[in-house]
This record gives structure tokens, sequence and C-alpha cells, in this order.
């Protein structure tokens, strides 16, 4: 009975341990290769971990298997899965030739997520977001790599989409670090 229990306790665990899973297969597979070549299914890797991140928690409350260790495993699983792994991808996609100059402005969007992270871990549970949660910023981030990826594999990726892509990471950091309220759902 006592096995049964901390088996039904870890499941919410398991998945949030699929999600960072994807998030490292997802980095893996957008730094192999040729430019953005792998790109593409390392995004929809991205989207399957937001799938699993979407049902750890609920899973843990309606099993009653909520617990700190799940809440911060959770937060280093975003981290991996949607913090580093679409800003990878866009590195790879638009910055990778700038050297240095692509460096700084690709580390926003993860240092944006690892700051909006700690702050939702050490903020009281309420009804309200403060600021845009970062698997919503990945997913956002990654439909424009998805975008992108297409644009490049024809030839018609100019300097005007990687600036572009680069206006998106800012704003979406920017959003991830304000303290405006968003409804959970």
């Amino acid at each position: 009975m006592k096995n049964m229990r901390k088996i039904k306790n870890n499941i919410p665990n398991l998945i949030t341990l699929v999600n960072l899973t994807l998030g490292v297969i997802a980095i893996l597979m957008s730094v192999s290769g040729t430019y953005g070549y792998y790109s593409l299914p390392a995004s929809f890797v991205i989207l399957a971990a937001s799938i699993a991140d979407r049902f750890d928690g609920s899973l843990a409350r309606k099993m009653n298997a909520t617990s700190e260790l799940g809440k911060q495993l959770d937060s280093l699983s975003d981290m991996v899965s949607f913090g580093i792994a679409p800003a990878i991808i866009a590195w790879k996609l638009n910055f990778f030739q700038l050297g240095f100059v692509g460096y700084l402005i690709i580390l926003v969007f993860p240092i944006a997520g690892a700051y909006r992270l700690a702050r939702y871990n050490i903020t009281t549970v309420d009804d309200f977001y403060r600021g845009l949660p970062i698997p919503i910023a990945a997913v956002l981030l990654t439909m424009f790599n998805i975008y992108y990826h297409f644009e490049i594999m024809s030839n018609r990726h100019t300097i005007i989409h990687s600036i572009v892509v680069a206006v998106v990471i800012i704003l979406l950091s920017l959003l991830m670090v304000s303290k405006f309220r968003l409804k959970k759902i």
C-alpha cells in the first residue's frame, strides 16, 4: 500500500521528467546537422514538451500529489525545455553567424525565463500569473522558429527576418519579467 502511494505521488514528477527529456532532445537536435536542418523537428519536440508541462501540475493536483520537489523539478524542466531549447533553435536559425552579438541577443530569453521562474517559485499562489509564463513565451518563439525554418529552407530568409526574431525575443523577455497579471486557466 505504501509503495503504491509512492508510485502514485511520483507519476506527475515522471511527466515533468518527460518534459525535461524532450527539452534536452530538442537542444541536441537543434545543434546537430547543417544550418537549421533539424530546427523543425526540434521545434515540434518543444511543442510536445509543452503538452507534458500542461498536464503534470494538473495531474498532481487531481491526484493530491503536489510537492515542493515537484514544483522545483517543474521549474528546472521548464528552464531547459522553454528557456534554453527554443533560444538555441532561434540562435541556430538566425544568429549563429553573428558570433558574440548573436550570443548576446539570444541570452536575453533564457535569462528572462530564469528570472520569471524564480519569481514564480517564491510568490504565493493565487488565481493570477505575474508576467507571461515561460511555456507560453516558448511556444510563441517556437512558432517563429517553425516559420523561419521554412523561410531558410526556401532561401527566402533575410536579415530583416533575423531583426524581427530579435525584436520578438526582446518583447517576449520583457513580458516574462513584467508584472502584468494573467488569469490562470
